[in-house]
């Protein structure tokens, strides 16, 4: 089953259940994934499905700073909540170890000396990472290792 049948059957479980937070949420997300398969004029695919609920994720994420810096706790509660029920689409994240360990095969493969091939090493990382590790701090990473 792909990813976007998992979210309509959900939404579907979640309207027979009458949680109306968790059906609010996916409805959003299936707005949001449909909004982009209309702007793009393609049918997204796993992949491109978690890239929107990553987006989702870190506008949700922003969305708590914020309300917490004004002391608004509800809005952040509910927030947090969202971020819940999004986070159950997104796949199983990698351990730093694994992080760490494709950080050095990516360089390894492509043959980076210097920071002028970090574009090749996030390049070759990219794809393997999207939506299972934070990028910035893959970023981070390779750029500590390949400017040494």
């Amino acid at each position: 089953m792909n990813l976007k049948q998992k979210i309509t059957d959900d939404m579907k479980a979640a309207m027979r259940a009458g949680n109306t937070k968790q059906r609010d949420t996916i409805r959003l997300l299936q707005a949001a994934i449909k909004q982009k398969e209309v702007d793009e004029r393609i049918e997204l695919d796993d992949t491109a499905v978690v890239a929107v609920i990553e987006r989702m994720l870190k506008q949700r994420k922003d969305s708590i700073e914020q309300y917490e810096a004004a002391q608004r706790h509800d809005l952040a509660t509910a927030e947090k909540d969202e971020i819940n029920i999004l986070s159950v689409y997104m796949p199983k994240g990698f351990s730093d170890e694994e992080v760490d360990m494709l950080v050095n095969e990516a360089i390894s493969a492509a043959t980076a000396k210097g920071m002028q091939d970090m574009g090749k090493v996030m390049a070759i990382l990219k794809p393997k990472l999207a939506g299972r590790a934070d990028m910035g701090k893959v970023s981070a990473l390779v750029k500590a290792k390949i400017s040494v």
